[in-house]
């Protein structure tokens, strides 16, 4: 069986297609205006939410400090609830960039609105060229699904490098998830569930490395769990 494996729209969608075909799943672009988050949901056997834009702060209870770019209330509002219908579905779920942001600010954490002017002396987060460059390594908690996944790529190593194209982060994370991996400056580069469901959220773009499968094993994985559903 071929997973059907729902993805968000974005402005950078070829990346995220092709990877989830490698993987072995059938992606399918959700629409936001026509397709009803419940109903999408139930004829699904995963969920990829994609990068983009930053999410209205008022989500989690903070006025905006003037450091967002391109809120999508729309966006987020759709997201949002496509997000709880997963969670009561147990849909797997593989979140990327603000894909992560998504699911942590969905189910009742909050976010750093701005890396460099709210913890500074940070690492460079925000690498936008070339979309593969290197910005900088990741340390992953042993045991971890993202350790067991990633375990052959990274040769058992508690770590590996990453792109990276954000400026946000997890500030307060949400109940029932575990950080999974951070990078060197503290900044969370990683969650997931911690109630044995696929839900992964990675902040930086392993969609981006399709050609050369460096990440490839992460959407193995998570079309391995949409199928098994």
């Amino acid at each position: 069986m071929t997973p059907t494996i729902g993805v968000t729209p974005c402005h950078s969608l070829p990346d995220y297609l092709e990877s989830i075909r490698r993987a072995g799943g059938e992606p399918r672009v959700l629409d936001p205006v026509k397709d009803e988050p419940a109903s999408t949901i139930a004829a699904l056997d995963g969920l990829v939410l994609t990068g983009g834009t930053d999410i209205d702060p008022g989500r989690y209870g903070e006025e905006p400090r003037g450091l967002l770019s391109n809120v999508d209330k729309g966006r987020d509002e759709y997201e949002f609830a496509v997000v709880l219908a997963a969670r009561d579905a147990r849909l797997p779920v593989l979140g990327i960039c603000r894909g992560l942001q998504v699911v942590n600010v969905a189910l009742g954490g909050s976010l750093v609105q701005d890396i460099a002017t709210e913890l500074p002396g940070s690492v460079e987060h925000s690498v936008p060229t070339p979309q593969h460059a290197i910005a900088h390594e990741v340390w992953v908690i042993k045991g971890s699904l993202l350790a067991s996944l990633m375990q052959e790529q990274s040769a058992g190593a508690d770590s590996f490098d990453v792109n990276s194209r954000h400026h946000q982060a997890v500030k307060r994370l949400a109940q029932g998830f575990e950080v999974t991996a951070t990078a060197p400056d503290g900044i969370v580069e990683a969650i997931e569930c911690a109630k044995g469901i696929f839900c992964l959220g990675v902040q930086w773009h392993p969609e981006n490395f399709w050609r050369t499968g460096e990440f490839r094993p992460l959407f193995e994985g998570f079309v391995e769990a949409a199928r098994r559903r």
